[in-house]
Protein backbone atom coordinates (compact mmCIF):
# COMPACT_ATOMS: atom_id res chain seq x y z
CA UNK A 1 0.00 0.00 0.00
CA UNK A 2 1.02 3.60 -0.48
CA UNK A 3 1.03 6.66 1.77
CA UNK A 4 0.65 9.19 -1.05
CA UNK A 5 -0.09 9.62 -4.73
CA UNK A 6 1.68 11.79 -7.30
CA UNK A 7 0.36 13.53 -10.41
CA UNK A 8 0.77 10.46 -12.61
CA UNK A 9 -1.16 8.24 -10.20
CA UNK A 10 -3.99 10.77 -9.92
CA UNK A 11 -4.10 10.97 -13.70
CA UNK A 12 -4.46 7.20 -14.05
CA UNK A 13 -7.03 7.02 -11.26
CA UNK A 14 -9.20 9.55 -13.06
CA UNK A 15 -8.77 7.82 -16.42
CA UNK A 16 -9.96 4.59 -14.82
CA UNK A 17 -12.92 6.51 -13.41
CA UNK A 18 -13.73 7.75 -16.91
CA UNK A 19 -13.45 4.24 -18.32
CA UNK A 20 -15.91 3.04 -15.67
CA UNK A 21 -18.42 5.72 -16.65
CA UNK A 22 -17.99 4.89 -20.32
CA UNK A 23 -18.48 1.16 -19.71
CA UNK A 24 -21.55 1.68 -17.50
CA UNK A 25 -23.10 4.70 -19.24
CA UNK A 26 -26.27 2.91 -20.29
CA UNK A 27 -26.74 1.28 -16.89
CA UNK A 28 -26.57 4.72 -15.27
CA UNK A 29 -28.95 6.17 -17.85
CA UNK A 30 -31.48 3.45 -17.21
CA UNK A 31 -31.76 4.39 -13.55
CA UNK A 32 -33.50 7.63 -14.57
CA UNK A 33 -35.36 6.31 -17.59
CA UNK A 34 -38.36 5.40 -15.47
CA UNK A 35 -40.93 5.66 -16.89
CA UNK A 36 -40.04 8.46 -19.36
CA UNK A 37 -37.27 7.67 -21.91
CA UNK A 38 -35.16 10.71 -20.98
CA UNK A 39 -32.36 9.07 -19.01
CA UNK A 40 -29.09 10.85 -19.73
CA UNK A 41 -27.23 11.02 -16.40
CA UNK A 42 -24.67 8.46 -17.55
CA UNK A 43 -24.08 10.32 -20.79
CA UNK A 44 -23.76 13.64 -18.98
CA UNK A 45 -21.27 12.32 -16.43
CA UNK A 46 -19.22 10.53 -19.09
CA UNK A 47 -19.12 13.53 -21.40
CA UNK A 48 -18.25 15.85 -18.52
CA UNK A 49 -15.31 13.77 -17.33
CA UNK A 50 -14.50 12.98 -20.94
CA UNK A 51 -13.77 16.66 -21.53
CA UNK A 52 -10.64 16.10 -19.43
CA UNK A 53 -9.86 12.48 -20.32
CA UNK A 54 -8.38 13.15 -23.77
CA UNK A 55 -6.01 15.73 -22.32
CA UNK A 56 -5.03 13.43 -19.45
CA UNK A 57 -4.22 10.58 -21.81
CA UNK A 58 -1.71 12.75 -23.66
CA UNK A 59 -0.16 14.54 -20.69
CA UNK A 60 1.39 13.37 -17.45
CA UNK A 61 1.53 16.15 -14.87
CA UNK A 62 4.50 16.24 -12.54
CA UNK A 63 2.36 16.83 -9.45
CA UNK A 64 -1.18 16.43 -8.15
CA UNK A 65 -1.82 20.17 -8.27
CA UNK A 66 -1.28 20.38 -12.03
CA UNK A 67 -3.36 17.28 -12.70
CA UNK A 68 -6.25 18.39 -10.50
CA UNK A 69 -6.19 21.94 -11.89
CA UNK A 70 -6.23 20.72 -15.50
CA UNK A 71 -9.14 18.39 -14.79
CA UNK A 72 -11.15 21.01 -12.90
CA UNK A 73 -10.71 23.55 -15.69
CA UNK A 74 -11.80 21.09 -18.39
CA UNK A 75 -14.79 19.89 -16.36
CA UNK A 76 -15.98 23.41 -15.66
CA UNK A 77 -16.35 24.11 -19.38
CA UNK A 78 -17.45 20.63 -20.35
CA UNK A 79 -20.13 20.20 -17.67
CA UNK A 80 -23.44 18.83 -18.99
CA UNK A 81 -26.68 18.50 -17.06
CA UNK A 82 -27.09 18.78 -13.32
CA UNK A 83 -25.08 15.64 -12.63
CA UNK A 84 -22.21 16.87 -14.80
CA UNK A 85 -22.23 20.34 -13.22
CA UNK A 86 -22.18 18.85 -9.71
CA UNK A 87 -19.31 16.57 -10.77
CA UNK A 88 -17.40 19.60 -12.05
CA UNK A 89 -18.05 21.44 -8.78
CA UNK A 90 -16.76 18.48 -6.77
CA UNK A 91 -13.55 18.54 -8.81
CA UNK A 92 -13.25 22.32 -8.58
CA UNK A 93 -13.25 22.08 -4.79
CA UNK A 94 -10.95 19.06 -4.90
CA UNK A 95 -8.42 20.97 -7.01
CA UNK A 96 -8.44 23.85 -4.52
CA UNK A 97 -7.88 21.38 -1.70
CA UNK A 98 -4.85 19.92 -3.51
CA UNK A 99 -3.37 23.31 -4.39
CA UNK A 100 0.43 23.68 -4.12
CA UNK A 101 0.99 19.97 -3.44
CA UNK A 102 3.58 17.84 -5.24
CA UNK A 103 2.02 14.69 -3.80
CA UNK A 104 -1.12 14.07 -1.77
CA UNK A 105 -1.33 11.97 1.37
CA UNK A 106 -4.50 10.16 2.40
CA UNK A 107 -5.31 13.01 4.75
CA UNK A 108 -4.68 15.62 2.02
CA UNK A 109 -7.01 13.85 -0.39
CA UNK A 110 -9.73 13.28 2.19
CA UNK A 111 -9.71 16.95 3.12
CA UNK A 112 -9.78 17.87 -0.57
CA UNK A 113 -12.83 15.63 -1.07
CA UNK A 114 -14.53 17.56 1.72
CA UNK A 115 -13.62 20.85 0.02
CA UNK A 116 -15.21 19.53 -3.16
CA UNK A 117 -18.42 18.65 -1.37
CA UNK A 118 -18.55 22.07 0.26
CA UNK A 119 -18.09 23.75 -3.13
CA UNK A 120 -20.90 21.68 -4.65
CA UNK A 121 -23.35 22.30 -1.80
CA UNK A 122 -22.56 26.01 -1.81
CA UNK A 123 -23.24 26.32 -5.54
CA UNK A 124 -26.53 24.39 -5.54
CA UNK A 125 -29.31 26.74 -4.49
CA UNK A 126 -31.56 24.06 -2.98
CA UNK A 127 -29.48 20.94 -2.35
CA UNK A 128 -31.62 17.81 -2.40
CA UNK A 129 -30.70 14.80 -0.31
CA UNK A 130 -30.78 11.38 -1.87
CA UNK A 131 -28.63 12.51 -4.79
CA UNK A 132 -24.98 12.54 -5.85
CA UNK A 133 -24.53 15.34 -3.31
CA UNK A 134 -25.47 13.04 -0.44
CA UNK A 135 -23.33 10.19 -1.73
CA UNK A 136 -20.26 12.42 -2.21
CA UNK A 137 -20.71 14.07 1.20
CA UNK A 138 -20.88 10.81 3.11
CA UNK A 139 -18.01 9.41 1.03
CA UNK A 140 -15.88 12.40 2.07
CA UNK A 141 -16.87 11.90 5.71
CA UNK A 142 -15.80 8.27 5.51
CA UNK A 143 -12.52 9.28 3.88
CA UNK A 144 -11.71 11.83 6.60
CA UNK A 145 -12.44 9.36 9.42
CA UNK A 146 -10.23 6.71 7.81
CA UNK A 147 -7.38 9.14 7.18
CA UNK A 148 -7.33 9.98 10.87
CA UNK A 149 -6.94 6.29 11.76
CA UNK A 150 -4.45 5.19 9.10
CA UNK A 151 -1.89 6.79 6.75
CA UNK A 152 -2.60 4.34 3.91
CA UNK A 153 -4.18 5.86 0.82
CA UNK A 154 -5.99 2.67 -0.18
CA UNK A 155 -7.64 2.36 3.24
CA UNK A 156 -8.86 5.95 3.02
CA UNK A 157 -10.34 5.46 -0.45
CA UNK A 158 -11.81 2.09 0.54
CA UNK A 159 -13.61 3.73 3.46
CA UNK A 160 -14.88 6.45 1.14
CA UNK A 161 -16.22 3.80 -1.24
CA UNK A 162 -17.87 1.83 1.57
CA UNK A 163 -19.60 4.98 2.84
CA UNK A 164 -20.63 5.95 -0.70
CA UNK A 165 -22.20 2.53 -1.31
CA UNK A 166 -24.17 2.72 1.92
CA UNK A 167 -25.32 6.23 1.07
CA UNK A 168 -26.32 5.15 -2.43
CA UNK A 169 -28.49 2.33 -1.06
CA UNK A 170 -30.34 4.87 1.10
CA UNK A 171 -31.11 7.28 -1.74
CA UNK A 172 -34.14 5.21 -2.70
CA UNK A 173 -35.67 6.09 0.67
CA UNK A 174 -34.58 9.75 0.73
CA UNK A 175 -35.97 10.90 -2.60
CA UNK A 176 -39.75 10.48 -3.15
CA UNK A 177 -39.35 10.09 -6.91
CA UNK A 178 -36.73 7.37 -6.50
CA UNK A 179 -38.93 5.65 -3.92
CA UNK A 180 -41.84 5.52 -6.37
CA UNK A 181 -39.60 4.14 -9.09
CA UNK A 182 -37.81 1.74 -6.75
CA UNK A 183 -34.33 2.74 -7.95
CA UNK A 184 -31.24 4.37 -6.48
CA UNK A 185 -29.96 7.76 -7.65
CA UNK A 186 -28.29 7.62 -11.06
CA UNK A 187 -25.70 10.31 -10.32
CA UNK A 188 -24.84 8.72 -7.01
CA UNK A 189 -24.39 5.37 -8.74
CA UNK A 190 -22.04 6.96 -11.25
CA UNK A 191 -20.01 8.50 -8.42
CA UNK A 192 -19.71 5.12 -6.68
CA UNK A 193 -18.45 3.57 -9.93
CA UNK A 194 -15.82 6.31 -10.19
CA UNK A 195 -14.57 5.75 -6.63
CA UNK A 196 -14.47 1.98 -7.17
CA UNK A 197 -12.40 2.41 -10.34
CA UNK A 198 -10.00 4.83 -8.65
CA UNK A 199 -9.47 2.43 -5.77
CA UNK A 200 -9.26 -0.46 -8.23
CA UNK A 201 -6.34 1.23 -9.96
CA UNK A 202 -4.43 1.58 -6.69
CA UNK A 203 -5.15 -2.04 -5.79
CA UNK A 204 -4.09 -3.30 -9.21
CA UNK A 205 -7.46 -4.79 -10.19
CA UNK A 206 -8.23 -2.03 -12.71
CA UNK A 207 -5.91 -0.71 -15.41
CA UNK A 208 -6.13 2.31 -17.67
CA UNK A 209 -7.77 1.53 -20.99
CA UNK A 210 -4.90 2.24 -23.32
CA UNK A 211 -7.25 1.91 -26.31
CA UNK A 212 -8.49 5.34 -25.43
CA UNK A 213 -5.00 6.73 -25.77
CA UNK A 214 -3.35 8.12 -28.86
CA UNK A 215 -0.46 6.12 -30.29
CA UNK A 216 0.30 8.79 -32.88
CA UNK A 217 -0.16 12.52 -32.78
CA UNK A 218 -2.65 11.97 -35.61
CA UNK A 219 -3.85 8.90 -37.43
CA UNK A 220 -2.47 8.74 -40.99
CA UNK A 221 -5.65 8.45 -43.06
CA UNK A 222 -3.73 8.64 -46.32
CA UNK A 223 -2.25 5.23 -45.50
CA UNK A 224 -5.70 3.67 -45.86
CA UNK A 225 -6.91 3.18 -49.40
CA UNK A 226 -10.58 3.56 -50.27
CA UNK A 227 -10.50 0.00 -51.56
CA UNK A 228 -9.70 -1.23 -48.03
CA UNK A 229 -13.07 0.06 -46.82
CA UNK A 230 -15.13 -3.03 -47.68
CA UNK A 231 -18.47 -1.62 -46.53
CA UNK A 232 -19.31 1.99 -47.26
CA UNK A 233 -22.02 2.90 -44.78
CA UNK A 234 -21.77 3.01 -41.00
CA UNK A 235 -25.39 2.39 -40.00
CA UNK A 236 -26.76 2.81 -36.48
CA UNK A 237 -30.35 2.61 -35.33
CA UNK A 238 -32.66 1.80 -32.43
CA UNK A 239 -35.90 -0.15 -32.89
CA UNK A 240 -38.74 -0.06 -30.38
CA UNK A 241 -39.82 -3.72 -30.24
CA UNK A 242 -43.43 -4.38 -31.23
CA UNK A 243 -43.38 -8.18 -31.43
CA UNK A 244 -41.67 -11.30 -30.11
CA UNK A 245 -39.51 -11.86 -33.20
CA UNK A 246 -36.05 -13.09 -32.20
CA UNK A 247 -33.21 -10.58 -32.47
CA UNK A 248 -30.95 -13.51 -33.37
CA UNK A 249 -32.59 -13.55 -36.81
CA UNK A 250 -31.61 -9.90 -37.29
CA UNK A 251 -28.09 -10.62 -36.08
CA UNK A 252 -27.78 -13.45 -38.61
CA UNK A 253 -29.08 -11.21 -41.40
CA UNK A 254 -26.59 -8.48 -40.54
CA UNK A 255 -23.78 -11.02 -40.65
CA UNK A 256 -24.64 -11.70 -44.30
CA UNK A 257 -24.69 -8.05 -45.38
CA UNK A 258 -22.05 -6.36 -43.26
CA UNK A 259 -19.43 -6.45 -40.51
CA UNK A 260 -18.44 -4.55 -37.32
CA UNK A 261 -21.78 -5.66 -35.92
CA UNK A 262 -22.90 -4.68 -32.43
CA UNK A 263 -26.46 -5.67 -31.51
CA UNK A 264 -27.92 -5.01 -28.06
CA UNK A 265 -31.29 -6.56 -27.32
CA UNK A 266 -33.37 -5.86 -24.22
CA UNK A 267 -37.06 -6.04 -23.32
CA UNK A 268 -38.03 -2.82 -25.10
CA UNK A 269 -35.52 -1.99 -27.81
CA UNK A 270 -32.92 -3.37 -30.19
CA UNK A 271 -29.84 -1.17 -30.74
CA UNK A 272 -27.66 -1.91 -33.77
CA UNK A 273 -24.35 -0.76 -35.21
CA UNK A 274 -23.25 -2.27 -38.55
CA UNK A 275 -21.03 -1.45 -41.54
CA UNK A 276 -22.84 -2.35 -44.76
CA UNK A 277 -23.29 -1.48 -48.42
CA UNK A 278 -27.08 -1.77 -48.18
CA UNK A 279 -28.35 0.44 -45.33
CA UNK A 280 -31.80 0.64 -46.91
CA UNK A 281 -32.22 -3.13 -46.83
CA UNK A 282 -30.93 -3.26 -43.25
CA UNK A 283 -33.46 -0.65 -42.12
CA UNK A 284 -36.27 -2.41 -43.98
CA UNK A 285 -35.38 -5.61 -42.13
CA UNK A 286 -35.29 -3.67 -38.85
CA UNK A 287 -38.83 -2.39 -39.42
CA UNK A 288 -40.12 -5.96 -39.18
CA UNK A 289 -39.33 -5.76 -35.46
CA UNK A 290 -41.04 -2.43 -34.78
CA UNK A 291 -40.77 1.33 -35.27
CA UNK A 292 -37.40 3.00 -35.70
CA UNK A 293 -36.64 5.45 -32.87
CA UNK A 294 -33.33 6.80 -34.17
CA UNK A 295 -31.34 6.29 -37.39
CA UNK A 296 -27.85 7.44 -38.38
CA UNK A 297 -26.16 6.49 -41.68
CA UNK A 298 -22.70 7.82 -42.52
CA UNK A 299 -20.62 7.31 -45.68
CA UNK A 300 -17.23 6.14 -44.42
CA UNK A 301 -15.56 6.58 -47.81
CA UNK A 302 -16.56 10.24 -47.84
CA UNK A 303 -15.39 10.65 -44.25
CA UNK A 304 -12.07 9.01 -45.12
CA UNK A 305 -11.58 11.24 -48.17
CA UNK A 306 -12.42 14.36 -46.17
CA UNK A 307 -9.98 13.42 -43.40
CA UNK A 308 -7.24 12.65 -45.92
CA UNK A 309 -7.82 15.95 -47.73
CA UNK A 310 -7.75 17.82 -44.44
CA UNK A 311 -4.40 16.28 -43.55
CA UNK A 312 -2.80 17.04 -46.92
CA UNK A 313 -4.03 20.62 -46.91
CA UNK A 314 -1.42 21.52 -44.26
CA UNK A 315 -3.09 24.69 -42.94
CA UNK A 316 -0.76 27.36 -41.68
CA UNK A 317 -2.48 27.43 -38.32
CA UNK A 318 -4.66 24.77 -36.73
CA UNK A 319 -7.65 26.10 -34.81
CA UNK A 320 -8.65 24.40 -31.59
CA UNK A 321 -12.22 23.18 -32.14
CA UNK A 322 -12.86 23.43 -28.40
CA UNK A 323 -11.48 26.95 -28.06
CA UNK A 324 -13.89 29.50 -26.64
CA UNK A 325 -13.95 32.69 -28.75
CA UNK A 326 -13.27 36.00 -27.05
CA UNK A 327 -16.40 38.06 -26.32
CA UNK A 328 -17.37 40.09 -29.40
CA UNK A 329 -17.86 43.85 -28.99
CA UNK A 330 -21.32 44.97 -27.86
CA UNK A 331 -23.50 46.53 -30.56
CA UNK A 332 -26.67 46.68 -28.46
CA UNK A 333 -27.69 46.66 -24.80
CA UNK A 334 -29.27 43.19 -24.61
CA UNK A 335 -29.21 39.90 -26.48
CA UNK A 336 -30.50 36.38 -26.00
CA UNK A 337 -29.22 32.81 -26.28
CA UNK A 338 -31.77 29.99 -26.33
CA UNK A 339 -31.32 26.24 -25.94
CA UNK A 340 -33.59 23.98 -27.97
CA UNK A 341 -33.66 20.92 -30.21
CA UNK A 342 -35.60 20.83 -33.47
CA UNK A 343 -35.30 22.97 -36.59
CA UNK A 344 -38.82 24.36 -36.21
CA UNK A 345 -38.12 25.53 -32.67
CA UNK A 346 -34.77 27.00 -33.70
CA UNK A 347 -36.44 29.06 -36.41
CA UNK A 348 -39.15 30.23 -34.00
CA UNK A 349 -36.63 31.41 -31.41
CA UNK A 350 -34.70 33.28 -34.09
CA UNK A 351 -37.91 34.98 -35.24
CA UNK A 352 -38.50 36.04 -31.63
CA UNK A 353 -35.08 37.72 -31.52
CA UNK A 354 -32.60 35.10 -30.31
CA UNK A 355 -29.01 35.97 -31.25
CA UNK A 356 -27.71 32.48 -30.62
CA UNK A 357 -29.17 29.00 -30.60
CA UNK A 358 -27.53 26.16 -28.67
CA UNK A 359 -28.64 22.74 -29.82
CA UNK A 360 -29.77 20.60 -26.93
CA UNK A 361 -32.57 19.52 -24.68
CA UNK A 362 -33.79 16.35 -23.03
CA UNK A 363 -31.26 13.48 -23.40
CA UNK A 364 -28.83 15.86 -25.15
CA UNK A 365 -27.77 18.47 -22.61
CA UNK A 366 -25.22 20.95 -24.00
CA UNK A 367 -21.97 21.61 -22.17
CA UNK A 368 -21.23 24.84 -20.37
CA UNK A 369 -18.66 25.62 -23.07
CA UNK A 370 -21.34 25.30 -25.77
CA UNK A 371 -23.47 27.90 -24.03
CA UNK A 372 -20.44 30.09 -23.25
CA UNK A 373 -19.44 30.06 -26.92
CA UNK A 374 -22.88 31.35 -27.93
CA UNK A 375 -22.81 33.99 -25.18
CA UNK A 376 -19.43 35.34 -26.27
CA UNK A 377 -20.59 35.54 -29.90
CA UNK A 378 -23.66 37.59 -28.97
CA UNK A 379 -22.97 41.30 -29.73
CA UNK A 380 -24.63 42.65 -26.59
CA UNK A 381 -23.63 44.04 -23.21
CA UNK A 382 -26.10 41.83 -21.34
CA UNK A 383 -26.92 38.35 -22.60
CA UNK A 384 -30.01 36.53 -21.38
CA UNK A 385 -29.74 32.75 -21.49
CA UNK A 386 -32.86 30.58 -21.72
CA UNK A 387 -31.93 26.96 -20.84
CA UNK A 388 -35.48 25.71 -21.52
CA UNK A 389 -34.82 22.55 -19.53
CA UNK A 390 -34.45 22.08 -15.79
CA UNK A 391 -31.36 19.95 -16.32
CA UNK A 392 -29.53 22.69 -18.25
CA UNK A 393 -30.05 25.61 -15.85
CA UNK A 394 -26.98 24.82 -13.72
CA UNK A 395 -24.74 24.40 -16.77
CA UNK A 396 -25.89 27.81 -18.02
CA UNK A 397 -25.20 29.45 -14.66
CA UNK A 398 -21.58 28.26 -14.79
CA UNK A 399 -21.06 30.70 -17.70
CA UNK A 400 -21.55 33.76 -15.50
CA UNK A 401 -17.97 33.97 -14.12
CA UNK A 402 -16.37 32.78 -17.37
CA UNK A 403 -17.08 35.81 -19.56
CA UNK A 404 -16.72 39.57 -19.40
CA UNK A 405 -20.29 39.96 -20.62
CA UNK A 406 -23.08 40.23 -18.11
CA UNK A 407 -25.01 36.97 -18.21
CA UNK A 408 -28.50 36.60 -16.77
CA UNK A 409 -29.93 33.09 -16.76
CA UNK A 410 -33.71 32.98 -16.98
CA UNK A 411 -34.65 29.65 -15.33
CA UNK A 412 -36.98 28.40 -18.05
CA UNK A 413 -37.64 24.72 -17.40
CA UNK A 414 -39.38 24.01 -20.71
CA UNK A 415 -39.25 25.24 -24.29
CA UNK A 416 -42.83 26.49 -23.91
CA UNK A 417 -41.76 28.74 -21.03
CA UNK A 418 -38.81 29.99 -23.06
CA UNK A 419 -40.99 30.88 -26.04
CA UNK A 420 -43.50 32.74 -23.86
CA UNK A 421 -40.71 34.72 -22.21
CA UNK A 422 -38.96 35.53 -25.50
CA UNK A 423 -42.22 37.01 -26.82
CA UNK A 424 -41.66 39.81 -24.29
CA UNK A 425 -38.19 40.69 -25.60
CA UNK A 426 -37.99 44.41 -26.34
CA UNK A 427 -34.75 46.21 -27.25
CA UNK A 428 -36.10 49.41 -25.68
CA UNK A 429 -36.40 47.94 -22.18
CA UNK A 430 -33.62 47.87 -19.61
CA UNK A 431 -32.01 44.58 -18.69
CA UNK A 432 -33.49 44.86 -15.20
CA UNK A 433 -37.03 45.34 -16.49
CA UNK A 434 -36.61 42.58 -19.04
CA UNK A 435 -35.43 40.14 -16.39
CA UNK A 436 -38.54 40.86 -14.33
CA UNK A 437 -40.78 40.49 -17.39
CA UNK A 438 -39.14 37.25 -18.49
CA UNK A 439 -39.49 35.69 -15.05
CA UNK A 440 -43.10 36.82 -14.85
CA UNK A 441 -43.79 35.11 -18.18
CA UNK A 442 -42.51 31.79 -16.84
CA UNK A 443 -45.23 31.73 -14.20
CA UNK A 444 -48.02 32.13 -16.77
CA UNK A 445 -47.20 28.98 -18.73
CA UNK A 446 -48.09 25.36 -18.07
CA UNK A 447 -46.35 22.76 -20.21
CA UNK A 448 -47.68 19.40 -21.32
CA UNK A 449 -45.15 16.99 -22.79
CA UNK A 450 -46.14 13.84 -24.63
CA UNK A 451 -43.60 11.08 -25.20
CA UNK A 452 -43.74 7.28 -25.06
CA UNK A 453 -43.45 4.90 -22.13
CA UNK A 454 -40.04 3.27 -22.02
CA UNK A 455 -41.26 0.11 -20.31
CA UNK A 456 -44.17 -1.58 -18.54
CA UNK A 457 -44.55 -0.24 -15.03
CA UNK A 458 -46.83 1.03 -12.33
CA UNK A 459 -46.05 4.57 -11.34
CA UNK A 460 -47.87 7.13 -9.24
CA UNK A 461 -51.08 5.12 -9.41
CA UNK A 462 -50.98 4.64 -13.18
CA UNK A 463 -50.69 1.36 -15.03
CA UNK A 464 -48.19 2.06 -17.80
CA UNK A 465 -47.48 -0.07 -20.86
CA UNK A 466 -44.33 0.17 -22.99
CA UNK A 467 -44.84 2.11 -26.21
CA UNK A 468 -47.97 3.93 -25.06
CA UNK A 469 -48.31 7.70 -25.15
CA UNK A 470 -47.04 9.10 -21.85
CA UNK A 471 -48.14 12.60 -20.84
CA UNK A 472 -46.70 14.92 -18.19
CA UNK A 473 -48.02 18.28 -17.00
CA UNK A 474 -45.30 20.52 -15.55
CA UNK A 475 -43.27 17.38 -14.90
CA UNK A 476 -46.04 15.45 -13.12
CA UNK A 477 -47.42 12.31 -14.73
CA UNK A 478 -50.88 12.76 -16.29
CA UNK A 479 -51.27 9.22 -17.58
CA UNK A 480 -50.49 6.58 -20.17
CA UNK A 481 -52.70 6.26 -23.27
CA UNK A 482 -52.99 3.54 -25.89
CA UNK A 483 -53.88 5.78 -28.87
CA UNK A 484 -54.14 9.42 -29.95
CA UNK A 485 -57.88 9.61 -29.28
CA UNK A 486 -57.46 8.41 -25.71
CA UNK A 487 -54.56 10.85 -25.35
CA UNK A 488 -56.76 13.84 -26.24
CA UNK A 489 -59.48 12.69 -23.83
CA UNK A 490 -56.87 12.21 -21.13
CA UNK A 491 -55.28 15.64 -21.55
CA UNK A 492 -58.45 17.75 -21.46
CA UNK A 493 -59.16 17.23 -17.72
CA UNK A 494 -55.70 18.63 -16.95
CA UNK A 495 -56.04 21.63 -19.29
CA UNK A 496 -59.67 22.73 -18.93
CA UNK A 497 -59.53 23.71 -15.20
CA UNK A 498 -56.78 26.23 -16.07
CA UNK A 499 -59.25 28.18 -18.27
CA UNK A 500 -56.56 28.89 -20.87
CA UNK A 501 -56.76 31.63 -23.48
CA UNK A 502 -54.12 30.05 -25.69
CA UNK A 503 -53.14 26.43 -26.33
CA UNK A 504 -50.18 25.96 -28.65
CA UNK A 505 -49.19 22.50 -29.88
CA UNK A 506 -45.59 21.96 -31.06
CA UNK A 507 -45.27 18.62 -32.85
CA UNK A 508 -42.04 16.67 -33.02
CA UNK A 509 -39.89 15.02 -35.65
CA UNK A 510 -41.63 11.65 -35.31
CA UNK A 511 -45.13 13.02 -35.97
CA UNK A 512 -46.60 13.42 -39.46
CA UNK A 513 -48.20 16.77 -40.32
CA UNK A 514 -51.55 15.07 -40.96
CA UNK A 515 -51.53 13.32 -37.57
CA UNK A 516 -50.54 16.54 -35.81
CA UNK A 517 -53.37 18.46 -37.47
CA UNK A 518 -55.87 15.80 -36.44
CA UNK A 519 -54.60 15.79 -32.85
CA UNK A 520 -54.62 19.61 -32.61
CA UNK A 521 -58.11 19.78 -34.14
CA UNK A 522 -59.54 17.27 -31.68
CA UNK A 523 -57.95 19.11 -28.78
CA UNK A 524 -59.35 22.42 -30.00
CA UNK A 525 -62.85 20.96 -30.27
CA UNK A 526 -62.77 19.91 -26.63
CA UNK A 527 -61.37 23.29 -25.52
CA UNK A 528 -63.65 25.73 -27.40
CA UNK A 529 -62.89 28.69 -25.15
CA UNK A 530 -59.17 28.60 -25.98
CA UNK A 531 -57.40 29.64 -29.18
CA UNK A 532 -55.60 26.49 -30.31
CA UNK A 533 -52.71 26.67 -32.78
CA UNK A 534 -50.28 24.16 -34.27
CA UNK A 535 -46.56 24.71 -34.94
CA UNK A 536 -43.97 22.25 -36.24
CA UNK A 537 -41.22 22.10 -33.65
CA UNK A 538 -39.27 19.15 -35.04
CA UNK A 539 -38.12 18.20 -31.53
CA UNK A 540 -36.86 14.71 -30.65
CA UNK A 541 -38.11 12.59 -27.72
CA UNK A 542 -41.44 14.40 -27.35
CA UNK A 543 -44.20 13.80 -29.88
CA UNK A 544 -45.98 16.92 -28.65
CA UNK A 545 -45.11 19.83 -26.41
CA UNK A 546 -48.22 21.83 -25.51
CA UNK A 547 -48.11 25.35 -24.11
CA UNK A 548 -51.13 26.27 -21.98
CA UNK A 549 -51.50 29.98 -21.17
Amino acid sequence: MREYIDGAALRDMLLCAYDALEENEQAINELNVFPVPDGDTGANMRLTLGSAAADLRQNTAANVTDTATRVASALLRGARGNSGVILSLLFRGLSKGLKKLETATAEDFAQAMTAGVEAAYKAVMKPAEGTILTVSRLAADGAVEASERSPWFEEMLSAALESARAALAETVNQNPVLKKAGVVDAGGYGYVLMLDAMLGYLEGRVTVNQAGGVSKAKADFSAIADEEIKYTYCTEFIVRKANKKSADLLRAYLGNVGDSIVLVDDDDIIKVHVHTNAPGKVLTQALTYGALITVKVENMREQHTSLEDAQTAQPAEQADPHAIPDPVPAEKPVGAVCVCAGDGLEELFRQLGADGIVSGGQTMNPATEDILRAVNLTPAETVFVFPNNKNIIMAAEQCIPLTSKKVIVIPSRTVCQGISAMMRLSPDMSAQDLEADFNDALSTVHTLQVTYAARDSQFDGYDIHAGEYLALMDGALVGSFADAGALVDGLVPSIAPLSPEFVTVYFGQDVAQEDAEKFSGQLGEKLPEAETSLIRGGQPVYYYMISVE
